[in-house]
């Protein structure tokens, strides 16, 4: 009821300060989660950032506390390799040729995403720091499963704040229903209202996703399973979360069962432009 909401409401400015561990991805994934990180430190919450020494987009604020580790690669080489894969996305040529291309861009990234998290993993004086800061919980976004390891390894809440994991390994992993007959797949233009060979079609779109997604989350499953000793699937990785911070909407895609931890903030990227009521 109104009433219920407006005294949980009040109820928030009585609760204490937190200790906010994150975990950011560089490009467009922390130009997302910048201003939900400042927020949170402007508002009285104690924030440290951690991040490797080389990134495009992740620059200290006085919001928050940052907490550097070396990567064995240049700023050039890692711009480098984004323009290319960026350049890729709007180049023209059969399935086949895409695939390949994609298969090869991808497997490059990952590289550097998995060099770097080792490298993090590896910083026993920052993994010390870490482990002795008794944080409250751990905010990370998923597409790079390094802050999720770290939150296993700390034994923290993880919330993860994203827009989606490609091949759906975020449905697999918080057990929501995406049936491709009636789910369609990203970038198939298909609505939720097909013709039989339009859900085969659907259903086809997914297997090339099964090849991608092996070689690119794998690394990450083994990374894992050598540092915490145990052997760790992505899916452990991505199951673990308390709270999925998602930054979609309905407005924006086809309407879907989600569980009580999912969030839709679909919202929070317009957060400088008010919407009429």
């Amino acid at each position: 009821s109104p009433r219920a909401v407006v005294l949980l409401l009040s109820l928030l400015g009585l609760a204490a300060a937190g200790k906010l561990l994150v975990v950011p991805v560089d490009g467009s994934h922390w130009l997302s989660m910048r201003e939900v990180v400042e927020i949170l430190g402007q508002k009285g919450h104690e924030v440290v950032v951690v991040a490797p020494e080389v990134t495009m987009h992740i620059k200290p604020s006085k919001n928050f506390v940052m907490k550097r580790y070396s990567v064995p690669y240049s700023k050039g080489d890692l711009g480098k390799e984004f323009q290319a894969f960026f350049h890729f996305s709007f180049e023209q040529g059969s399935f086949l040729e895409r695939f390949v291309k994609a298969y090869r861009g991808i497997e490059r990234i990952i590289k550097f995403g998995v060099s770097g998290c080792q490298h993090l993993l590896q910083n026993k004086e920052l993994l010390r720091y870490l482990e002795e800061s008794k944080f409250d919980a751990l905010l990370t976004d998923p597409v790079v499963l390094c802050g999720a390891i770290l939150a296993k390894h700390l034994s923290l809440p993880a919330v993860y704040f994203l827009r989606g994991i490609p091949c759906g390994l975020d449905f697999a992993a918080t057990q929501c229903p995406r049936p491709p007959s009636y789910v369609p797949r990203g970038f198939t233009q298909l609505t939720d209202r097909m013709s039989f060979l339009q859900r085969v079609q659907n259903l086809l779109h997914d297997i090339p996703d099964l090849f991608i997604c092996d070689f690119a989350f794998e690394p990450y499953s083994e990374l894992a399973s050598a540092f915490l000793q145990q052997d760790v699937t992505v899916q452990d990785l991505l199951g673990q979360a308390s709270v999925w911070l998602l930054r979609s909407d309905f407005v924006l895609e086809y309407p879907r069962p989600l569980m009580p931890n999912i969030i839709p903030i679909g919202g929070v990227n317009c957060a400088h432009k008010e919407l009429p009521q």
